[in-house]
């Protein structure tokens, strides 16, 4: 099994900056997705940006330009460097990780982290 563990949450002011780390832990082979999801009060969780080793990024409309993902040498951390924050980027996000880990054989896995709070007053 994979585990990931987030942290870098807080409360801040609008405009400030935020930085967001996942670390993937586990037999891991590669992960070949490592992303960030968030969910506000009383709405669905939605994608914040994601990294795939392949294709490189991809962002929410809403943070494009704002916020910037990438990961470690080894690929099994993440980050998210989140400038520019707004009151409506507060919620919950959520650290996500998808592709394959060693158990007496190569499986697929989809994690998730038990998310970290931001908090962005206006």
């Amino acid at each position: 099994q994979v585990q990931l563990v987030e942290s870098g949450g807080g409360l801040v002011q609008a405009g400030e900056s935020l930085r967001l780390s996942c670390v993937a832990s586990g037999n891991i082979f590669r992960a070949n997705d490592m992303g960030w999801y968030r969910q506000a009060p009383g709405k669905s969780r939605e994608l914040v940006a994601i990294d795939n080793l392949k294709d490189g990024a991809i962002y929410a409309e809403t943070v494009e330009g704002r916020f910037t993902i990438s990961r470690n040498a080894g690929k099994t951390t993440v980050y998210l460097q989140m400038n520019g924050l707004k009151p409506e980027d507060t919620g919950v996000y959520y650290c996500n990780a998808k592709g394959d880990y060693w158990a007496g054989g190569r499986h697929e896995f989809e994690s998730w982290g038990q998310g970290t709070q931001v908090t962005v007053s206006s």
